[in-house]
């Protein structure tokens, strides 16, 4: 299989938890699917701090979600802070300026 696609999260709240849940439970699926696994290699929230259920110590943070679209390791950017304006049309402009895909839930 060929090697994984790499993304960024930005936003870790109900829904980008739940992203990060649905990726791991049906990674099977998807791999075969997609033709190579998604891998989430990189996250950014406001606070670091907070127990969100999951263990996001195995991703590398970012406190600055602009500083996701920088990152050579990461394929696309997934965008889940929500608003129109502010961090996520900061983080947009910043993903789209480096020539990645961006994908927001907004």
């Amino acid at each position: 299989m060929s090697a994984p696609f790499r993304i960024a999260l930005a936003g870790l709240g109900t829904v980008g938890v739940g992203v990060i849940r649905l990726l791991e439970r049906n990674a099977a699926l998807i791999a075969e699917r997609a033709g190579r696994p998604i891998a989430v290699v990189a996250v950014s929230a406001r606070d670091r701090r907070r127990d969100r259920g999951i263990d996001i110590g195995r991703f590398r943070w970012h406190d600055d979600a602009t500083a996701l679209a920088e990152r050579k390791d990461v394929d696309a950017v997934v965008e889940l802070i929500g608003g129109a304006d502010g961090p996520a049309l900061a983080l947009a402009k910043a993903t789209l300026s480096a020539g990645k895909p961006f994908v927001t839930a907004n």
